[in-house]
């Protein structure tokens, strides 16, 4: 005990000084406590109230963050700074996917009270907005962490809330199916990637991935057993990604999940586990004597078939939802593209190309809502003629499925592009064979991605029905924010640099 004394001192300072560059986090809690409280005090009538001030709070995040990037020029630490004992690595990657992780989630807060059946719920939605909150937080988390514990504990944080937004509707026995099938599967990669972590750390003898004896411990270990520690350590991260092959859960639990739920997990966890595997990739691709583990080969066999078994299942689905489902499958593939080529420029493309699929893919799932709540319709079939009844959705759609495909002239198109030049940039110098199968199955699926997608407009314009549906409920503000969504992925497709100026 008495021989930690004198680095009592030098960690209470390192705290101190982390404090500034975490205030964002910082808000974040302070948020998810307010949110809480407000719903404690209010009951049942607090849900406008929680709405409203988790959708400003996470403004106030936003512009956080931005002050981060001015505080990193300030410091003179353009690099990137290390917090709280090397636990976390904030640079302008780790803000930029958080800006795109904390704009989605404000939309999303939006989203929650859109969906009819979400919003029937008996206890009403204060404590979803609350979870939620506590989600961003640990989406936080992993974009930053760099340390084996900090990001273990940051993708349980994320899957605890996910668990508990999945089966929010409990009196569903859908519902409670799906957040049943998500806790077991969670449960069991917790298990795998933290035994996969204890193998790395007795192998090597710390947890940290940037300094310390860790790679050069690994170095000195059997390659089989290193191997196998990492290839669990990713099942962890793929977990997150829902890459092949973790990737059984995603069907049922997104078609389970109440579509705002459904559009939340598509998006945040996945964006924040791209940052969390390119935080964990960096010090393997640039220790020089690395040779135990050939991430490049294995992520790109990962991205070839994730991109085969989403898209091409994507085709044999009837729901909605659960088409969307596999077709997420099929993006997390194509990004890993742009991951595998390990430099700045495919990391600039993997944060547009998330930033613009998750705006397609949160219009896609609200424009879904639309029609369950205006028709009950949530089978593709059930879309029949209804294109010109409901034109301003039906159009919507339309574009946002175009970008989801990469037709131009859209976002999708544009973020695409962006990843198959990274990729080919790379490729021209090394001439790796992987790197040309991905680019040649990226181009294949996205041919397949248009047989799926197109089945929607198919439906909607082309196809006649003689039962006449009866109107529900309609949502004006789903339509308002298709209207939205669609116009924004037009422009960012005209003119990209809207976005990529803000990165």
């Amino acid at each position: 005990m008495h021989s930690l004394i004198p680095f009592i001192p030098g960690s209470i300072n390192n705290t101190l000084g982390s404090i500034p560059f975490f205030l964002p986090e910082i808000y974040l809690a302070i948020l998810f406590i307010l949110v809480l409280v407000t719903d404690l005090f209010f009951g049942r009538n607090s849900e406008k109230l929680c709405r409203i001030i988790a959708f400003a709070g996470l403004l106030l995040v936003i512009q956080r963050d931005y002050q981060q990037i001015q505080l990193l020029y300030a410091s003179g630490r353009l690099t990137g700074q290390f917090l709280f004992g090397e636990m976390l690595l904030l640079n302008r990657v780790a803000i930029n996917f958080k800006l795109i992780i904390d704009a989605l989630a404000a939309i999303i807060i939006l989203y929650f009270e859109w969906d009819n059946r979400l919003k029937a719920h008996r206890k009403g939605l204060s404590d979803l907005y609350s979870i939620a909150i506590g989600s961003v937080l640990g989406l936080h988390l992993m974009t930053m962490a760099v340390n084996l514990l900090s990001i273990y504990l940051a993708i349980e944080m994320v899957s605890i809330a996910s668990y508990l937004m999945v089966a929010y509707r409990s009196e569903s026995r859908f519902s409670a199916e799906a957040g049943l099938k998500y806790v077991l599967f969670g449960a069991a990669s917790s298990a795998i990637m933290l035994y996969g972590i204890s193998l790395l750390y007795g192998f090597g003898g710390s947890l940290n991935l940037f300094s310390g004896n860790l790679l050069p411990g690994l170095m000195q270990a059997s390659p089989v057993a290193v191997a196998l520690a990492l290839a669990l350590v990713l099942i962890g991260i793929g977990f997150k990604l829902s890459f092949v092959p973790v990737h059984f859960w995603v069907p049922d639990v997104y078609e389970g999940a109440p579509t705002p739920v459904t559009a939340w997990l598509s998006t945040l966890p996945k964006i924040a586990a791209f940052g969390l595997l390119i935080n964990f990739l960096r010090p393997f691709i640039y220790f020089e004597k690395w040779n135990a583990f050939d991430f490049k080969l294995v992520l790109s066999v990962i991205g070839i078939v994730t991109m085969i078994a989403g898209n091409f299942a994507a085709i044999l689905q009837k729901n909605v939802k659960r088409m969307l489902a596999y077709s997420s499958i099929g993006h997390t593939g194509f990004a890993l593209m742009a991951v595998v080529t390990y430099d700045s420029a495919g990391v600039a493309a993997v944060i547009f190309y998330l930033a613009v699929y998750g705006i397609a893919n949160i219009g896609a799932l609200a424009l879904a809502t639309y029609f369950a709540n205006t028709l009950d319709a949530y089978d593709i079939s059930s879309y029949k003629g209804l294109g010109l009844k409901y034109p301003v959705a039906s159009i919507c759609f339309v574009i946002v499925l175009v970008s989801l495909t990469g037709l131009p002239v859209s976002a999708g198109f544009t973020g695409k592009v962006l990843v198959f030049s990274s990729v080919y940039s790379v490729y021209q110098h090394d001439h790796n064979i992987w790197l040309l199968l991905l680019m040649l199955t990226g181009a294949l699926t996205t041919v397949v991605s248009l047989f799926y997608y197109i089945k929607i407009p198919l439906n909607l314009f082309l196809k006649r029905t003689e039962i006449v549906k009866n109107t529900l409920i309609k949502s004006q503000n789903v339509v308002i924010f298709g209207v939205f969504v669609s116009v924004l992925i037009v422009l960012l497709g005209m003119w990209p640099q809207m976005l990529v100026k803000l990165f």
